[in-house]
């Protein structure tokens, strides 16, 4: 079996396999082929590759060579075409961009999204949402502590006592509690808002304080995702939110809700209503973001306060992301491929099913259908 690395397009700093990962290959009895350069900010460069005994090609060479290709997010559209009998491995949104995967049926090509694995415990161990959301809770903390203008710690000095930051937090999955857990290393007081109460302890473990809203909708099945919920709630929860907003001195918000678009958390009016120089940091901004007024890729400053709109912390930590990134898709590659080197696609498998979007000349996904 031959397996070709794609070099993503920038701003992604990552790369589907590092160096370190050919062995865990070559044991599935495969062969490595890496688009040129497709390591090089990921601080790994060709020769890295071939040391470990990966062939270096073009791209165009790495696409009709491969059996198997990885990447971090899609190829370019023009390149659609030639994945035709192809399998195609990466992490892509299929939801909101089901013209191109209605493309790629029609091509022929069979892709898997690893964003869509079913969130299950013995998915664990491929799940590059979890993997990514760690580096971009601990990475957007570190963001806001450089554009705060004050201390994030508590300091009592002869010229004064310097009180410390107080960082809000809403959405208590993987992203928002390593983001709990930079931000209390750092000194700072955190409070962190979730519609899901089984949280409440985990974070309250973190050392924050966990505002409560009762009656939200349950979420226990909803793989680590915010539901939708009543019109009641959402009102609750405003003013609740409201009220915290206005007190901080650092946002970070990270709720979204699978396969729709991110709930708005944070409205103008609020905005407007906190300390200048605060600091918001949107993770949710590549599915539209939390708040008003959020631009994804894009820093802005409304009224006095700094919001960050980006859905691309991980790449930069490209080594580390990259690392555990690799890794997951490993972990399902090992589900596709034999000891042997044979592919063998088990649709039995609620993991291989689960993730396969597009398969002999179909959409294959109920829910992408």
């Amino acid at each position: 079996m031959k397996i070709g690395v794609l070099k993503e397009a920038a701003p992604d700093t990552r790369v589907a396999l590092l160096p370190e990962h050919i062995p865990l290959i070559q044991k599935l009895n495969s062969t490595l082929l890496v688009e040129s350069g497709a390591g090089d900010k990921a601080f790994s460069p060709d020769n890295t590759y071939t040391e470990g005994q990966a062939a270096i090609a073009s791209r165009a060479s790495v696409i009709q060579e491969s059996e198997i290709i990885l990447c971090v997010g899609m190829p370019q559209k023009e390149e659609l075409a030639s994945l035709k009998g192809k399998i195609l491995i990466g992490t892509f949104q299929p939801l909101f961009h089901k013209e191109i995967f209605a493309q790629l049926a029609s091509e022929g090509a069979t892709t898997f999204s690893l964003d869509m694995l079913p969130r299950t415990t013995r998915a664990q161990s491929m799940d590059v949402l979890s993997s990514q959301a760690n580096i971009a809770g601990y990475k957007a903390i570190l963001a806001a502590a450089n554009l705060y203008p004050k201390y994030f710690p508590m300091f009592m000095t002869a010229a004064g006592t310097i009180a410390p930051a107080k960082v809000l937090i809403l959405g208590a999955g993987v992203a928002g509690l390593q983001a709990i857990a930079t931000a209390r290393r750092l000194g700072a007081v955190v409070e962190v808002f979730d519609t899901r109460p089984a949280v409440k302890e985990e974070v309250q473990s973190l050392g924050a304080k966990f505002v409560e809203v009762e009656g939200a909708a349950d979420a226990s099945k909803a793989g680590g995702y915010a539901v939708e919920q009543t019109e009641e709630f959402r009102n609750r929860q405003k003013e609740k939110i409201a009220q915290s907003a206005k007190k901080a001195d650092i946002v970070i918000t990270t709720a979204q809700i699978f396969g729709r678009k991110a709930p708005i958390l944070l409205t103008k009016e609020m905005i407007v209503d906190m300390k200048p120089g605060s600091v918001i940091i949107d993770i949710a901004a590549s599915t539209g973001g939390n708040t008003e007024v959020t631009e994804d890729m894009k820093t802005i400053v409304y009224e006095g306060v700094t919001v960050v709109g980006d859905s691309n912390l991980p790449a930069t930590m490209p080594y580390d992301a990259s690392k555990m990134y690799g890794k997951n898709v490993i972990n399902f590659l090992q589900l596709l491929v034999d000891k042997e080197g044979a592919l063998h696609l088990n649709f039995e498998d609620e993991l291989v099913s689960g993730a396969c979007m597009t398969y002999n000349g179909n959409i294959s996904n109920d829910r992408l259908k």
